[in-house]
């Protein structure tokens, strides 16, 4: 029997030429974005002020099963693309179990994640439109520093918000951002209206994602010939990650493999979205049934503990209002170390799978995850983001159920990017200083008061 690689590269020309749209195999679509002003559903030129008029129409697009990637995209893709596929048999040895564990590795690039993925797509949209500057928000620095990387490359300027705890726990992120000539402006701040309303509120804030939206939504708007992109939760996001999923299933092919479980870490849902695109397309049509997992903070509980409902996508309640799981736009997470995973809502598109049961999810304290990610980088030796270790815990855990059961299930994980901003989160766990903080039913009630009341 000849053995599997450690690692799998496809080459340049066996790259996904098309990305997938899993909408167009849906049963049941997600429910339409809500326009706020008119409370009916929002439309495609609705978004015009807001998004690139190409990234509107992908946003809208539930029926285009594959949507060509542009000849210019591929070309960037390929100075980091396509990503390996590796066999994590050290981890399989030391966990002593019969299941294969494999991970679709994202961070070789500078930005150490698969932000880039959908980065490169948007800025591309933007320039095409001939726009003169993009904003955005970023959490924990890698959406942030991935569009750096894409404007500079296609010559936009960029004004990034960052969740002010993050700006503070990671200021390195910031530098490499102000490389690729970003502006970096901590969120809340003093440069919005928004801002200094929720400044007003909450004086002494770390901010959130949300907050971070509502700063760069109100800039995009406000500056003549700029429009706002954002790194998750949108369909058009999903849609430019399928790239991930789609690698992941030729290079499986290749090796005979096909995974009985997909194991992604989940926030806004972009990269799990990514990882699980063309495995779900098996299981929507009937082709195959592998098991889905999505893996969040304890901390950040919008799967586990959240309401399926409608609610605004940021803060300041100025973006439209999509139906999804969600602890409420106004939910303040703690200032835990997976600053990737500290958004309130989850995609429509997973939102829906997930109410319909084609995927489950577990939440995970932080120490645990730790406790995991630090194995992982004894035995793979990669440094992994505390965002991708949620994912490398629930692998785990996988693997040691197959260890009792004694079955020799195969497992694929998304390991999104690597850990190497996120030092002051390893100091913290090697001191034993590090807090499970899980939100009362009383904190999230807070959360859930802040639901928009619909007709």
């Amino acid at each position: 029997m000849v053995k599997v690689p450690h690692r799998l590269y496809l080459t340049e020309d066996e790259m996904p030429k098309q990305w997938y749209n899993m909408r167009a195999d849906m049963k049941e679509l997600p429910e339409p974005m809500i326009n706020p002003a008119t409370m009916q559903p929002a439309t495609e030129e609705d978004l015009y002020p807001v998004f690139c008029k190409k990234l509107a129409h992908q946003e809208m697009d539930n029926e285009t099963r594959y949507v060509d990637i542009p000849e210019e995209i591929l070309e960037m893709y390929k100075i980091y693309r396509p990503s390996p596929l590796i066999r994590a048999y050290n981890l399989e040895k030391e966990l002593g179990t019969p299941a294969k564990i494999y991970y679709k590795f994202e961070g070789n690039n500078t930005s150490g994640s698969h932000k880039l993925n959908s980065a490169i797509a948007q800025a591309y949209y933007a320039k095409d439109q001939g726009l003169t500057g993009l904003t955005t928000e970023t959490g924990a620095g890698q959406w942030g520093t991935a569009l750096a990387e894409a404007c500079s490359y296609f010559g936009l300027p960029l004004t990034v918000f960052m969740v002010k705890v993050s700006y503070e726990q990671k200021p390195f992120r910031k530098a490499v951002m102000q490389t690729f000539d970003a502006d970096v402006i901590a969120s809340p701040s003093d440069t919005t209206q928004i801002g200094r309303k929720i400044l007003a509120e909450n004086p002494g804030t770390g901010g959130s994602l949300g907050c971070a939206i509502s700063e760069a939504v109100e800039k995009a708007v406000s500056t003549e010939g700029y429009r706002y992109v954002l790194g998750s939760v949108l369909n058009q996001v999903l849609l430019h990650q399928s790239l991930i999923g789609l690698e992941s299933k030729i290079a499986m092919e290749k090796l005979d493999e096909y995974p009985d479980v997909v194991v992604g870490c989940a926030g806004g849902g972009s990269n799990l979205g990514g990882l699980i695109a063309p495995f779900m397309q098996d299981k929507l049509t009937g082709r195959a049934t592998p098991r889905i997992v999505a893996v969040e903070p304890a901390s950040c509980p919008s799967l586990t503990r959240g309401k399926y409902a409608y609610d605004f996508c940021d803060t300041g309640k100025i973006t439209p209002m999509a139906k999804m799981y969600t602890l409420g736009s106004g939910f303040m997470p703690s200032a835990n170390h997976a600053g990737g995973l500290r958004y309130h809502g989850m995609s429509p598109i997973l939102s829906k799978l997930y109410h319909d049961g084609y995927m489950e999810a577990v939440s995970v304290e932080q120490s645990k995850v730790f406790e995991a990610a630090v194995l992982f980088a004894k035995k793979e030796t990669i440094l992994p983001a505390p965002e991708s270790a949620h994912a490398i815990r629930a692998a785990i855990d996988e693997a040691l159920k197959c260890k009792e059961t004694g079955e020799e299930k195969t497992i694929l994980f998304g390991l999104t990017g690597t850990g190497y901003f996120d030092m002051t989160a390893y100091e913290a766990f090697h001191d034993k200083k590090m807090n499970d903080y899980i939100p009362t039913d009383e904190e999230l009630k807070k959360g859930f008061d802040s639901l928009p009341q619909m007709p």
